[in-house]
């Protein structure tokens, strides 16, 4: 393995960087340092909210680039790189379908805020630690504001209860089981690839210059545009097959384990 052309380091959040208790190792902050002086770009990618990524990244936010909302948002630091919102017809849509389904959370998705009916506490003060700015409204099909992403929460599973209900939406739209409890659903461009793929021709890189890790279904389309792409070892089944790669679990501090290997 290679790794002396890498010019770019793309990660996952939840899974992925960040451990069980959605928290970034001080050994990364250290090792970023390291990849910083060396030229290495480093872009946080994952269906969090902007503001959220932000967060767990504040001491470095002016120095990476953040692909929010599974890529239907990306920022370097106050500059717009790429914004993928949904048509109001298939928020309209999914909305009505969504109603049909029992015991699931829905929230609209925007550029910096998120908006969701507040029926549940415990779904609000779970929904905290993935959207730092959100708003409680009445009506989720009164909103007319751009909507960047469509997340669905289900305290279960989103792949049982929540997956065979939307997924006929994939003939025109993006729909992802982004996580265990996660489902998102948004434009057909608005995938973490297509922004990745806008972010490296930006900086003219090709794929044995680009090192991608992720653990869900999420990140699929991502680890395919690197010839470096590890899954890690806490990844779903889907992941580790397609990627070229493996590593510790995020427990284990695994982007650590292979971001080790790029210091020079």
């Amino acid at each position: 393995m290679d790794l002396s052309k890498i010019k770019m380091v793309v990660t996952d959040m939840d899974g992925t960087l960040l451990n069980s208790n959605h928290q970034v190792s001080d050994h990364f902050f250290d090792l970023f340092k390291s990849l910083k002086s060396q030229g290495i770009i480093f872009v946080a990618a994952s269906g969090r909210q902007y503001n959220s990524i932000i967060d767990k990244l504040d001491s470095i936010k002016d120095d990476i680039i953040v692909i929010a909302e599974n890529g239907g948002f990306a920022m370097q630091q106050k500059t717009e790189l790429l914004a993928t919102p949904l048509e109001q017809q298939h928020v309209n849509d999914i909305l009505k379908t969504l109603n049909q389904i029992p015991n699931i959370h829905p929230v609209l998705c925007g550029k910096h805020k998120a908006y969701l009916t507040g029926k549940s506490n415990e779904f609000v003060s779970k929904l905290a630690e993935y959207y730092t700015e959100f708003e409680i409204i009445d009506d989720l099909s009164s909103f007319e504001s751009e909507v960047i992403k469509i997340a669905i929460y289900h305290f279960e599973s989103s792949e049982q209860h929540i997956y065979p209900f939307v997924k006929h939406f994939e003939d025109d739209l993006k729909v992802k089981v982004s996580g265990e409890n996660w489902l998102d659903i948004s434009n057909s461009n608005a995938h973490k690839g297509y922004a990745l793929e806008k972010v490296m021709k930006s900086y003219n890189l090709k794929s044995d210059e680009v090192m991608v890790f992720g653990d869900y279904n999420n990140d699929l389309e991502m680890l395919a545009l690197s010839d470096y792409g590890f899954a890690m070892e806490n990844a779903h089944p889907n992941v580790k097959k397609a990627a070229k790669y493996s590593t510790l679990s995020n427990d284990e501090n695994g982007v650590e384990h292979i971001l080790k290997l790029l210091i020079k």
